[in-house]
């Protein structure tokens, strides 16, 4: 995995939370071997050893049920611990969901037969929007991040909290800012996810350029992807419809950017679209 990786022009990588315990040794072998950094794992890495499939939300710090808090709380710490042996200094974080529903999903669907920006979708989106608003669970995360947080800190790790696309997903927009200011001592700080950001775009939640430039000044990393409209992500960049160019303009100096892409893109794309990111943005 890391030879094709490495193969294809990158020495800096993310562990991702599909990655087994069982390879962790051949790829502490590897990085032993080769120039290459880690720069970050996403929670939860390795993959928790009774769950089969890449599951980032297969345990939420946000549900009701007190021991599936505390195996997300188990995982993650040791998450924190993995980062720590590679010497990454970030681990990338969801942090649950607010409730069940499937609105997102419905939107997106209204989209794809036609129905964007008429009275039908409208109607589903401010219904979408007053559930997420009525139903709060800052208390909660906000508590179990406690010994996260004091882990975290002693292992010399930061926190990126990633935007994601469901509104049923925590935190929001506004969830974010309140977040970002009660724990304003550096342990936690925002991960951009282009692709995540356009779909909430498309959507009509927020204005990605706006968003981007207001939570820049907490910015950790980013996860680089392009989208096809509406919610078609994870595509190689410059195949899609995000303007890079434009947003990247609004990134502090040197901000780690990760290539996250779904396992269908080819070789060919990758190569093709690294060539154009490298001559587009040489400092990067």
């Amino acid at each position: 995995m890391l030879k094709e990786i490495f193969e294809l022009g990158f020495d800096h990588v993310e562990l991702s939370h599909g990655i087994r315990l069982s390879l962790w040794r051949r790829i502490e072998q590897f990085l032993a071997d080769h120039p290459m950094t880690v720069i970050s794992l996403h929670n939860f890495c390795p993959l928790p050893i009774e769950i089969s499939d890449p599951a980032p939300d297969c345990y939420q710090c946000t549900s009701g049920d007190s021991r599936e808090r505390e195996r997300a709380l188990r995982n993650t710490l040791q998450t924190i611990d993995y980062a720590n042996k590679v010497g990454a200094r970030h681990v990338v974080m969801h942090l649950g969901s607010v409730t069940s529903s499937n609105s997102t999903d419905r939107l997106i669907s209204l989209i794809q037969k036609g129905h964007y920006l008429d009275r039908a979708f409208v109607r589903q989106k401010l219904g979408a929007i007053q559930r997420r608003e009525s139903a709060s669970m800052y208390d909660r995360v906000l508590e179990w991040l406690q010994p996260v947080l004091a882990h975290a800190r002693s292992a010399g790790v930061t926190l990126g909290i990633e935007n994601r696309i469901g509104i049923e997903t925590f935190p929001s927009e506004r969830e974010f800012r309140r977040l970002l200011t009660d724990i304003a001592d550096g342990s936690i700080g925002y991960w951009h996810d282009f692709g995540h950001a356009q779909v909430r775009h498309n959507l009509t939640f927020i204005d990605h350029a706006e968003w981007l430039s207001e939570m820049s000044p907490r910015l950790i990393a980013c996860h680089v992807h392009d989208v096809k409209f509406p919610a078609h992500d994870h595509c190689a960049p410059f195949n899609g419809m995000i303007e890079f160019t434009k947003l990247t303009s609004l990134l502090p100096a040197e901000t780690p950017m990760v290539w996250e892409l779904d396992p269908h893109v080819s070789k060919e794309e990758v190569v093709s679209a690294l060539a154009r990111w490298k001559e587009t943005f040489p400092d990067t």
